[in-house]
């Protein structure tokens, strides 16, 4: 068994954004915690607040799927002390965010519902056509632009931004500004990313969305459209209209999160078929190897990082006694290599089943856009993968350091598409 400094050490670690974006010693170190320590104190460093991370599957699912014993409201992402407090401090107040994230019980029930109805199947069927038309148009861009692309940039942030933002029926002249804050909302602790050095700078960011969207929400009240815009605007909870901050916080999540974690898939998948090129090839041979290919890329990429539970009562996770109180990380990454789940795991395979990966999450929080992802992915590699003649990396490649929601922010390929 490694020595107790290198445990505590590694532990320590899952607060440094940089960590995330090193994936060779992430997921080494990942795997002497899920042997060693799965549910491991961290004491972490001053200025952030002392947690209990979990890296087995079994342990992150057991959280997930109790959402009455392990609750958001108290601590729902792994940040700094400051910034936690400032947005503790603002939540509430014009310039909070307060989404589904941060809520629990019947009333996350009741905000989840006002959405849920547009990611069903028949409207995931009505939306195939809009999607595959614009995964053509950016594969086709990659076609006559190339032969040199800067993969993020161009098209895995624009594909699924368009998508979603589609799916509220906002404007495409107002598609430029939101996907900028998205950038800057999820690029926190990335220096090309953020806006600023502060948490007042994180304000300011989030303050933009919410101008953005409360006048979004006015105007689709005045005359409402048939999309998700007008269905959040209009959406009544015990008879009442969704306060400005209610819908401006659901706006938020569908708009950033739903738009970052299919571009690092995309990114992500398309980086792991050009390191397994054979991977690549029983694709190209064998089409029907999409849908399992499109798991096994949301398993390998994973693009939401951790996620913060609180204990409401005394309970034991993975053998060890927690108090009420304690608050846990789900670390998920760490989850979705578990080899006890996954056979291999270190194995990128295009075939793999069956294939249970949290890179949705479980439980009362499952993604709500995860059919909405899955649509985009498949879209795009559908078109894409049959028109590849060739491709490879042209740069190096490099990660967004965070410790919520990242992937890829710059992915250079050199390709040939017909």
């Amino acid at each position: 068994m490694p020595m107790a400094s290198t445990i505590d050490d590694i532990a320590r670690r899952l607060v440094e954004p940089r960590f995330y974006a090193d994936e060779r010693a992430f997921h080494e170190g990942m795997t002497q915690l899920r042997e060693h320590a799965p549910v491991v104190h961290v004491d972490a460093r001053p200025g952030v607040n002392p947690f209990w991370a979990v890296t087995r599957h079994a342990d992150v699912l057991a959280v997930e799927r109790d959402d009455a014993l392990w609750v958001n409201r108290a601590r729902s992402v792994l940040t700094n002390a400051d910034l936690e407090a400032k947005l503790r401090d603002l939540r509430g107040t014009q310039y909070g965010v307060r989404n589904l994230v941060h809520m629990d019980g019947d009333y996350h029930r009741a905000m989840r519902a006002i959405g849920a109805s547009w990611f069903r199947p028949k409207v995931m069927r009505d939306l195939k056509v809009r999607i595959g038309e614009l995964a053509r148009r950016h594969v086709d861009s990659m076609a006559s632009n190339g032969p040199d692309c800067e993969f993020v940039g161009e098209v895995a942030l624009a594909f699924p931004g368009y998508v979603i933002l589609s799916l509220l029926g906002l404007p495409e002249a107002d598609y430029p500004a939101l996907l900028r804050w998205t950038q800057e909302l999820f690029g926190v602790s990335d220096d090309d990313s953020r806006r600023g050095n502060s948490a007042v700078d994180m304000v300011d960011v989030i303050a933009d969305f919410n101008a953005y969207f409360t006048d979004v929400t006015a105007r689709r009240r005045e005359s409402p459209t048939d999309d998700l815009g007008s269905a959040i605007a209009n959406a009544r909870i015990d008879d009442r209209l969704l306060t400005d901050h209610e819908a401006t916080g659901y706006y938020q999540i569908i708009a950033a999160a739903g738009h970052d974690t299919t571009k690092a898939c995309l990114s992500g998948g398309l980086l792991a078929l050009i390191e397994h090129p054979d991977e690549l090839r029983r694709l190209q041979d064998d089409p029907s190897l999409l849908p399992s290919a499109v798991e096994e890329i949301i398993r390998w990429t994973t693009p939401v990082k951790t996620f913060m539970r609180t204990a409401t009562a005394d309970t034991v996770l993975g053998g060890v006694p927690l108090d009420a109180g304690t608050a846990v990380a789900m670390i998920y990454p760490a989850a979705n290599r578990d080899p006890a789940v996954f056979p291999s795991p270190m194995t990128f395979d295009v075939a793999r089943t069956p294939n249970r990966h949290l890179g949705f999450g479980a439980g009362a929080h499952f993604c709500l856009g995860a059919a909405l992802a899955r649509l985009e992915i498949t879209a795009f590699f559908e078109e894409l993968i049959p028109r590849l003649e060739s491709i490879e990396l042209a740069g190096e490649p490099a990660y967004l350091p965070t410790v919520f929601i990242g992937g890829l922010k710059r992915l250079p390929v050199r390709c040939r598409i017909r």
